[in-house]
């Protein structure tokens, strides 16, 4: 490799990895010990980029430190870190090297952990763990990770591993809600892309997502729910290079706008020049569409570049590109006067913009890896998919503004799986306080078929209303036999458990059947036979003569008739009355 060359990619290289006078912010979250006493406190971890941290939420989990493969460079083919019902999910604690990052991660993950937390081996400034470089591990799993990950100073890690070799349990609460700011309803977001599409699985990742994550945004976009921004990051060429021939394949404007060689093969192929150029066509179509009031026409633009203008087909054009913004009906001229001329000694006041915007501001470092996802103003950390990113801008809005597509199932988080979630449930009529959401479950007792049910979501949840003995019977007893059923649910104003007329006992576990005739408590009328039924009883007098239940005692048929009579002439006179009442008055 020439010296010229050499220096070129080196300089590439240091602006990529932000070595030089740049600022790379190592974007963290909370970790707080709950137990046990010696540790209680709350400490800082920084977020990896990769796996799916829990934006918005929190997860609570006991600590395993592995008596073999401390490392987590090997399966765990010989242990099962799934936890047990009732138990607290296991946050496995492995020691940094040997490996990449997400190696650890993965093993841990096929092992059953809910995450894991990396101990650094010396004591220094957290850092992000980032996935491996391109070409240097199989990263076929990468993208496969799905739980979240942290890495822990060295001292934090060795008082752990002290506190659980002396048989402590130490418990952990992992905390995201303040990992991303979320000051009101509108997220303000954008996505350092590149148009690039022959750097490998990372460039298929990156067009992967933007056509999974159109219809996401331009929904969000155009209620007004957010504020999307692409960028494109670009670089100089040091002037001492400017007539080399490096330079000038991967440069624009007289080295002022550079990307690196698609292929990283000056002989063939496309050069860095083209992929800047197509970025700078991507950022003037963003400019020209949000200056119609359609920004979110932006994500149609490049998702149909990516499919009808790939490298691979060489059609990486400006012709393909013309006949993608013809096609969207957006105004070609306005682009091309954007763009301008990239041969030209000028400046590209959008290009210049964009490296401008790739130095820090606030809480947000310096632009350093590609792709970033910047959510109001901290980069996010983890994987670039629809439901991960989704779940981190929905982090992003002031609680109770979320728009609708925040309380979807496709952000559950899956807790009430597991245990139910540790709230209540009712199994026999299979309700549950458990609710998932993009922040986590939550224990809440439930409203079912317009019964409000109260209680603390977590011990206990009763109905209310009119319809509580529907739901289990109220938990009360109740019972069926000779075609009989009763109930010693309350369904009135008096509320509870009592059992009903014929039954006796606490009206919860049992109520038993009476024996009305043994004990004497009815039909002992003279000459009246007595026989038990279950709940109830039957009475029957000597011939001629009639039983009354309310009266226990025995009529005969004449004074039957002589009650018939008097009823019936009392009804007569009362409505006489009345009659003379509603005329005179």
């Amino acid at each position: 490799m020439g010296t010229t060359k050499l220096s070129l990619l080196l300089c590439v290289g240091v602006l990529l990895l932000g070595c030089c006078v740049g600022r790379f912010v190592v974007e963290k979250n909370s970790l707080k010990v709950t137990s046990p006493k010696s540790l209680k406190g709350t400490y800082e971890c920084a977020i990896g980029n990769f796996g799916v941290p829990k934006y918005g939420g929190t997860l609570v989990g006991s600590v395993l430190y592995p008596k073999v493969n401390q490392k987590g460079c090997t399966n765990f083919s010989d242990v099962n870190f799934q936890s047990k019902p009732g138990g607290f999910p296991t946050f496995l604690l492995v020691d940094r090297g040997d490996c990449y990052f997400t190696l650890k991660a993965w093993n841990a993950q096929n092992g059953g952990a809910a995450a894991i937390l990396v101990a650094d081996d010396k004591a220094e400034t957290l850092i992000t763990m980032d996935t491996p470089e391109e070409g240097k591990a199989n990263d076929d799993y990468v993208d496969k990770i799905s739980i979240p990950s942290a890495l822990i100073s060295k001292s934090l890690g060795d008082s752990i591993k002290q506190a659980l070799s002396d048989g402590e349990m130490v418990n952990i609460n992992l905390d995201w809600r303040e990992s991303l700011p979320h000051p009101d309803d509108r997220v303000e977001y954008e996505l350092w892309t590149n148009s690039n599409d022959e750097c490998g699985p990372k460039c298929d990742s990156l067009i992967n997502f933007l056509k999974d994550f159109k219809g996401v945004a331009q929904q969000l976009e155009k209620k007004g729910f957010t504020q999307f921004t692409p960028r494109y990051i670009t670089w100089f060429c040091p002037e001492a290079f400017l007539l080399s021939k490096q330079c000038k394949s991967q440069c624009i404007n007289n080295g002022r706008y550079c990307a690196p060689d698609p292929e990283q093969d000056f002989s063939r192929g496309y050069d860095g020049k083209d992929v800047v150029v197509q970025n700078l066509r991507q950022a003037c179509f963003y400019k020209v569409a949000n200056e119609s009031g359609k920004p979110w026409q932006w994500w149609d633009y490049v998702t149909d570049f990516a499919i009808r203008c790939p490298m691979k087909e060489n059609k990486y054009s400006e012709e393909c590109s013309d006949q993608v913004i013809k096609s969207l009906g957006a105004d070609l001229k306005k682009i091309k006067d954007c763009v301008g001329d990239p041969h030209a000694d000028v400046e590209n006041p959008v290009l210049k913009a964009e490296q401008d915007a790739q130095i820090g501001q606030g809480s947000r470092g310096d632009v350093t890896i590609l792709p970033t996802l910047v959510i109001n103003n901290r980069q996010y950390r983890g994987k670039l998919s629809r439901p991960s990113v989704l779940k981190a801008i929905c982090s992003g809005y002031l609680e109770t503004t979320e728009p609708s597509i925040c309380l979807t199932s496709d952000l559950e988080t899956n807790e009430c799986l597991e245990n139910n979630g540790g709230c209540w449930q009712d199994k026999s009529s299979n309700i549950t306080a458990c609710r998932d959401t993009f922040r986590g479950r939550v224990c809440e007792c439930p409203i079912v078929q317009n019964v409000k049910f109260f209680g603390d979501g977590y011990t206990h949840c009763e109905a209310s209303g009119s319809l509580s003995c529907e739901f289990n019977n109220g938990g009360c007893w109740k019972g069926a036999q000779g075609g009989r059923a009763y109930s010693a649910c309350l369904d009135d104003y008096r509320k509870g458990c009592t059992c009903p007329p014929g039954f006796r006992g606490d009206g919860v576990q049992s109520c038993e059947d009476i024996d009305e005739c043994n004990e004497k408590t009815s039909c002992q009328c003279p000459g009246c036979k007595c026989k038990n039924t279950w709940g109830s009883y039957e009475c029957k007098c000597k011939s001629g003569l009639f039983y009354s239940r309310e009266n226990d005692t025995c009529f005969g048929e004449a004074f039957l008739v002589f009650l018939s009579f008097f009823f019936t002439t009392f009804k007569i006179a009362l409505l006489n009355e009345l009659f003379l009442c509603n005329h005179l008055m």
